[in-house]
């Protein structure tokens, strides 16, 4: 059977409240300041804390453990684990005992990756992605394991983009994360789930007021994603069109991915998501100007005064 509980992991979100915030960026500093950084984004006030695993990456599931350790109350979710990085059983057992250790602070976000990702992990991505997830989760489901059922399991999220995954994530896990998506994708992402399971969106941000330099900033952040089949198949079903897509994407399409201006303009769009049917939104904030990422919290400190 599908281990998955959607009014279960709902109380678990709940305890996050509706913002979070998401970040590549741990990865490159020792572990030590990484857990600083954990504990700061808690003392803000911010309910969740979402890291990636990418394949150069820290392996996503330790790393949550070092972060879970090092804070109290913070929420710690995957956005994502590849499931291409460990197997179903492996995978199901870390859940367990994160879960255990840490009772409803932990979310297994789980994903298919890319295809450069993939076969750089020596699989074969093979165009079938939710076949592969399906076949997965169900691994996941029939693994037996010998440790102890923790009294609040793990919600399970899938990253879902496209209609066949987001039904997928309703009907085999507790609901979706959704990455490098406007307002109408989420509204879309709802109406697909329905009401039960979970959405969790990631919103990348740009604070600064002028229209030039955020766009600057969005565009390093864009083109990276743009040059993705995937996300570019998302934003065509979307009804954005191919001469949209590229360099960066036009000055509308990076409006509608990164919200930029001041706190307040980016709690309108964390308004927006919520209004279209987000649970609980993830800030990704993108370095202005010159500064390294995660220099100081002083955006993330603006965001939570404006919250």
């Amino acid at each position: 059977m599908p281990d998955s509980n959607p009014s279960t992991a709902r109380s678990i979100l709940d305890r996050a409240g509706p913002v979070g915030v998401w970040s590549f960026d741990l990865d490159q500093l020792p572990v030590a300041e990484a857990a600083s950084f954990a504990r700061d984004v808690e003392r803000l006030g911010f309910g969740s804390l979402w890291i990636a695993e990418g394949v150069a990456s820290r392996e996503a599931l330790t790393h949550a453990a070092t972060l879970l350790h090092a804070t109290e109350r913070l929420v710690v979710g995957t956005g994502i684990a590849s499931i291409w990085a460990r197997d179903a059983i492996s995978m199901a057992s870390a859940r367990r005992t994160l879960a255990d250790a840490h009772p409803k602070r932990f979310v297994l976000g789980l994903g298919v990756s890319h295809v450069g990702a993939v076969t750089r992990r020596g699989h074969d991505y093979a165009a079938r992605p939710v076949a592969a997830m399906r076949e997965y989760l169900t691994a996941m489901d029939d693994a037996i394991l010998k440790s102890p059922e923790p009294a609040w399991p793990a919600p399970r999220l899938l990253a879902a983009l496209r209609p066949r995954m987001l039904a997928l994530a309703g009907e085999r896990a507790d609901g979706a994360h959704t990455y490098f998506v406007p307002v109408e994708h989420t509204r879309r992402a709802r109406e697909l789930l329905g009401p039960g399971p979970l959405l969790v969106v990631e919103q990348a941000v740009a604070l600064t007021s002028d229209p030039v330099l955020a766009r600057t900033v969005a565009r390093r952040h864009t083109e990276h994603y743009l040059a993705r089949d995937n996300y570019r198949n998302n934003l065509t079903w979307l009804g954005f069109p191919d001469d949209e897509l590229s360099a960066g994407g036009s000055d509308r399409i990076v409006d509608e991915l990164v919200a930029w201006g001041d706190a307040a303009d980016v709690v309108k769009r964390i308004e927006a998501h919520r209004q279209a049917g987000a649970d609980h939104v993830v800030v990704q904030v993108l370095p202005v100007g010159d500064r390294p990422p995660l220099a100081d919290l002083a955006d993330l400190a603006d965001l939570a005064a404006a919250l």
